[in-house]
Order: structure tokens, then C-alpha cells, then sequence
């Protein structure tokens, strides 16, 4: 049958399994628009307040469910507007489909109006991009896009098409929805070399990243941790993975990790590096990280192989077929003398203290994990709260904590959060903390919230500075604040009102855990304002290029 090249989009789409997408009209895509509004009781659209909004919520549905997030903004500006979100979404590996519409094929090139080169721009941040010249081209590049962002390891993929390839008619012919094969393949003689090291290991240590999240291997991880009583730590991307309580989770690693992890990576004998890259936010120092230890990596992206810090064995594959392979060469066994000797150094890791005068960012957070359950979502911003998120939210499971980790967006957080209560529905709790530097870069997605009754509570780290600025200029720039004391006078609680939701402002905990309460039982979007001393340090901390020794409890 003939389609216009609308049509055969909206059809793809339905193919795919797309029931929710995000995005912003404009001229080039109006007859893709056009076209979802005859489908609007098969796909949600949901229109943010600002096209990198948009993208972010599409990262944010892809992070809660695994599905790929689509998201469709017009030509020009509605395109580069895409880009950060983009950016972000390749930098932590998450699958997404960007639509992008351009003005028509004879006007490419000549400055048109709202024209402008996206696949150039986003070249360097997507897996793939593609222009669409033929309508006949447009259901298989499509596909394509689809297959590529969950393939391997996982990404952004950008569709550019013309305004007149949506407007002309072509054959379109159904198919079933793309079918991704996971990568089975992996170096069997390798796995088993993997498995005499770690066997013969004394001071073992798992380390692990988004990967593992990405490739649904939690529960293989966590067999392989306890078969052999290895203790873990992970990275950003990779919280909630090990269970807050489990015994063999030592917790964060890197700079703003425990003395007794950042201690463990340096005396491991043998360190195992599971879907996780080496970040210079792990391994600051990389050419004296886990120095003394046999070094594994197990990674899906063979370029990751080394590239950071050295290894000396190393299996390209996807992180659960690995440990599937690897489990039954593991021993059972324990590790005694390693177990007493990290005990030792958790006495000196740093812990909080409790206040009464005035709200401490633990506090707050364990009243949270409290209130909304074991089954809450969160999703953070990025700055101070971000780390203190991760530090101190108790009730994390896998794919419930939703944080930009490789490129550190701020205002990611709203629209993330906006797309995994999308995706999870309105009985899901959503908590989206965010400090308000990075708040104000986005609250104007308070409207998209309200506007399509999205009960995500916001919580806001309020410390009137842009607080990790401040920490380093503090630390390292003789507190010199230049530009980190915006002095910004909002109120909360009447720009809330303004959007049509409810605010709060809290000063002290049994403040907070009132309104946190109120807000649950409301099922109503609602920010809630957490007044935070401008001087609370995110700690410990170890200084870009740094090591265990030289980190900072104070």
C-alpha cells in the first residue's frame, strides 16, 4: 500500500512498540505531527517546554524501562536544542531514536530559513545519523535507527528528514519489530584465564559500571559476588545494582567514594572490571590505580579495552553473557583476612553527623527513603545533591536511579524524571532531587509535569550557590567565589503556585518529612525547597589526579 512519508513514520513507530514519545512541533515535521494526531490512541505524545526537555525525558523513559526513548523536535533550532540531551544520552550508553525534521531537499544548502546541518553536529555524539533523501528510504533508515541504538553497546541514533520525503507518497510494506540479538560471542580461553586469577585471588575486588545495568546482569553480579565473597564497588552509573545492605557492598568508588573503597582498589591483588570504562572520576590517578592488583575488564565495546588504564586479561562481550560463561569456573570460597582488614578501614570512613538546628542533605534523603519506599525511583540533577544522592539513598534497585554520569548535565534531571513517570505510570513514586543551580537551567518543565499529571516530587537542595564550584574553589582556589553566588531571589513556593503545583519550604526535618508526606498522598507534581548551608561539603574527596592518600575527610 501507499503511504506519505508521515505515514510510513507513524507506522515504523507502531512497529517498534513505541507507545510514548517526546518531542516539540514546528514546521518542517508539521505533517509528522499531522500523522500522530490520527494515532494519538496508539502513541502518547508528550510535549515538553523546551526541546532539550524532551530528550531528556526520552533518556529518562530508555534509563527506566530498557525500551528505546524516542524523541522528535523540528528543524533549526528545535534540532540543536536536542543536542546536549544527545550528548548525554551517548556518554552514559542509553538507547534513544532522535527525529529530526529539516527543510526541504531543494533548499538544503543554502541557508534556508530554520535550516541547519544536525548530522553534522551530532556526528561526534551519536552512534549513527542519517539523512533521508528518498521517501522509498525512509521505513528501512527507520529500522535501522532502531537495531543500531540497541545494539551492542548502546546509544543515541539521529534521523534527519526533509519536509517534502514526509510529504510524498511511497510503498510501504509491514515487518515485525526490529529483533536485536545479544552479542554471544566472547573469547572462551580468555573467560578461563579470567577465572584462574580470580580463583587465585587473595584480596579480591569487583568493580563495576553502567554496563552491567544496561545488559540486565545484576543478578549474575551479585552470584558472583557472593559465590566467591567478593567485595564490590561500583560507579555512578551503576548505583543500586548491590543491594544498600549487602555486606559485600563497600559503595562508591573514586572521588567522591569511601576511604575503605578507594582503599580496596589500591590493595586488591585482583581488581574486576565489569562494564565500566575507568572514568577519571574513578581512576583519577590511571596510572596508579590498583597498581598492585591483576587487573580484568569485561566489556561489550572492544575500544574500551585498556584505553584508560592498562589490564592484563580482557574479554570483549556483553557483561551477562560473560558472567554466565565465567560463574561455573568460580570456586566457592572466602576470603577472611580480607574481609577483617576492610572492616578495619571502614572506622575511618567519613560519616555524617546528625543536626537539629538546621536540615543536613543525609537527613533529608533518609527521610525520603523512608517515606517513599523501597520501590521509589530516583532521578538527580547533577552537582552536591547528585553526589549526596548516591551517597546516602538507601532503597536503590537496578534501573531506579537515574543520574547523568559521563557528561554531568545539569537540568537533566526534570525532564529525566518527567520520562520515566511516562513510562512507569502514575502509581510509580518518582523522586527527583536537584540543587538549584541545575534547577533553574530546567524548572520550566513544571509545566509539561502539570500538564500531563505527572506526580514526580522534586526535591531541591537549596543552598542559594552553585555548590560544587564552591567546594573546589574552597579546596583548591584560596575561596576565591567568582560567579559561584548567583543571588538569586526566587520563591519556590510562588513560582511552583505560578505553574500550578504545590511548593514547599522546609528548614528542618520534621518540616520536610511533613510536606514529603503531603506531597506522596496528593498523586500532584510538587516541588518541595530544602534550605542547605552553603558550606556543606560533598566528602570525602580526592583531588582530580589524586590517590587514596590524598584524600580529604574535612
Amino acid at each position: 500500500m501507499k503511504l506519505t512519508g508521515a505515514d510510513i513514520f507513524v507506522q515504523v513507530l507502531l512497529e517498534q512498540g513505541v507507545d510514548t514519545m517526546f518531542g516539540y512541533p514546528g514546521g518542517a515535521v508539521l505533517n509528522l505531527y499531522d500523522a500522530l494526531y490520527k494515532a494519538r490512541d496508539r502513541i502518547t505524545h508528550i510535549m515538553t517546554a523546551h526541546e532539550q526537555g524532551a530528550a531528556h525525558a526520552a533518556d529518562g523513559y530508555a534509563r527506566a524501562t530498557g525500551k528505546t526513548g524516542v524523541v522528535l523536535a523540528t528543524s533549526g533550532p528545535g534540532a540543536t536544542n536536542l543536542v546536549t540531551g544527545i550528548a548525554t544520552a551517548y556518554m552514559d550508553s542509553v538507547p534513544m531514536v532522535a527525529i529530526t525534521g529539516n527543510v526541504g531537499t531543494s533548499l538544503i544548502g543554502r541557508d534556508s530559513f530554520q535550516e541547519v546541518y544536525i548530522t553534522g553536529i551530532t556526528m561526534p555524539i551519536t552512534k549513527h545519523n542519517f539523512v533521508v533523501r528518498r521517501v522509498e528510504d525512509l521505513a528501512h533508515t527507520l529500522r535501522e535507527a532502531f537495531r543500531i541504538a540497541q545494539t551492542g553497546r548502546k546509544g543515541p541514533v539521529l534521523v534527519d528528514i526533509p519536509k517534502d520525503v514526509t510529504g510524498a507518497l511511497a510503498e510501504y510494506t509491514p515487518e515485525p519489530p526490529v529483533h536485536v540479538e545479544a552479542m554471544e560471542s566472547y573469547d572462551q580461553a580468555a573467560v578461563l584465564h579470567a577465572a584462574q586469577l580470580i580463583n587465585s585471588a587473595s584480596r579480591p575486588l569487583l568493580y563495576f559500571g553502567g554496563g552491567v545495568s544496561a545488559s540486565g546482569a545484576g543478578d549474575l553480579l551479585r552470584e558472583l559476588s557472593h559465590k566467591a565473597q567478593i567485595p564490590a564497588t561500583y560507579t555512578l552509573m551503576a548505583a543500586g545494582v548491590l543491594g544498600y545492605g549487602d555486606p559485600l557492598n563497600l559503595g562508591l568508588l573514586g572521588m567522591h567514594g569511601s576511604y575503605t573503597t578507594n582503599k580496596a582498589a589500591s590493595q586488591a591483588d585482583v581488581l574486576i572490571a565489569i562494564g565500566t570504562r575507568f572514568s577519571d572520576r574513578v581512576a583519577l590517578d590511571p596510572g596508579s590505580f590498583a597498581k598492585n592488583a591483576v587487573r580484568i575488564q569485561f566489556d561489550i565495546d572492544a575500544s574500551e579495552i585498556g584505553k584508560n588504564v592498562d589490564v592484563d586479561c580482557s574479554v570483549v562481550g556483553d557483561a551477562a553473557v560473560v558472567l554466565k560463561a565465567l560463574l561455573p569456573h568460580i570456586q566457592p570460597t572466602v576470603h577472611p583476612e580480607w574481609m577483617r582488614q576492610l572492616q578495619s578501614w571502614k572506622s575511618i570512613d567519613y560519616h555524617p553527623k546528625d543536626r537539629t538546628d538546621r536540615l543536613m542533605p543525609h537527613q533529608v534523603i533518609g527521610a525520603c527513603c523512608e517515606l517513599a519506599g523501597p520501590e521509589a525511583v530516583y532521578v538527580t540533577d547533577v552537582g552536591q545533591h547528585q553526589m549526596w544522592a548516591c551517597q546516602y539513598v538507601q532503597h536503590v534497585k537496578d534501573r531506579k536511579f537515574l543520574t547523568s554520569g559521563g557528561l554531568g548535565t545539569m537540568g537533566f534531571g526534570y525532564g529525566a524524571a518527567l520520562g520515566a513517570q511516562a513510562a512507569l505510570g502514575r502509581d510509580q513514586t518518582v523522586v527527583m532531587m536537584t540543587g538549584d543551580g541545575s534547577f533553574h537551567m530546567n524548572m520550566n518543565e513544571a509545566c509539561t509535569a502539570v500538564s500531563y499529571d505527572l506526580p514526580v516530587i522534586t526535591v531541591i537542595f537549596n543552598n542559594q550557590v552553585l555548590g560544587m564550584v564552591r567546594q573546589w574553589q574552597t579546596a583548591f582556589y584560596g575561596k576565591r567565589y567568582s560567579s559561584t553566588d548567583p543571588h538569586r531571589q526566587t520563591n519556590y513556593v510562588k513560582v511552583a503556585e505560578g505553574f500550578g503545583l504545590k511548593g514547599y519550604h522546609c528548614e528542618t526535618v520534621e518540616e520536610f518529612r511533613a510536606a514529603f508526606t503531603e506531597a506522596l498522598a496528593s498523586k500532584k507534581p510538587a516541588w518541595i525547597e530544602c534550605v542547605i548551608d552553603k558550606d556543606e561539603k560533598v566528602l570525602p574527596m580526592i583531588p582530580a589526579a589524586g590517590n587514596v592518600e590524598d584524600i580529604m575527610m574535612s
